[in-house]
């Protein structure tokens, strides 16, 4: 069993930074893959970004490409979303997700076993 805790969202500014943490504890996050999800209220849950476990390949939804960074430090068991250029659009609880599997990583909900409870993220002037 794992447990993700998520945190470092808050409001900013459009055109600000943030960078999101996904601790996790239960097992060592070196062989599952980590997605990072959203959901603004309204919308269904929509995949933003994922690494795997081999490999770190990774993949980014259209909308945060060229804005957004995946990262994962298996040594202190934490994954990372850096969101860079934010917009009023990305504003969203915003999920950590993994499942134990190489490679390569889900961009679908349905992808992942363990989620955390969300971070809030708000881009507002």
């Amino acid at each position: 069993q794992v447990q993700l805790v998520e945190s470092g969202g808050g409001l900013v500014q459009p055109g600000g930074s943030l960078r999101l943490s996904c601790a996790a504890s239960g097992d060592t996050l070196d062989y599952y893959a980590i997605g990072w999800f959203r959901q603004a209220p309204g919308k269904e849950r929509e995949g933003v970004s994922c690494i795997s476990a081999s490999k770190g390949s990774t993949y980014y939804a259209d909308s945060v490409k060229g804005r957004f960074t995946i990262s994962r430090d298996n040594a202190n068991n934490t994954a990372y979303l850096q969101m860079n250029s934010l917009k009023p659009e990305d504003t969203a609880v915003y999920h950590c997700a993994t499942a134990r599997v190489g490679w390569p990583c889900g961009s679908k909900p349905n992808d992942y076993d363990y989620w955390g409870q969300g971070t809030q993220v708000t881009v507002s002037s």
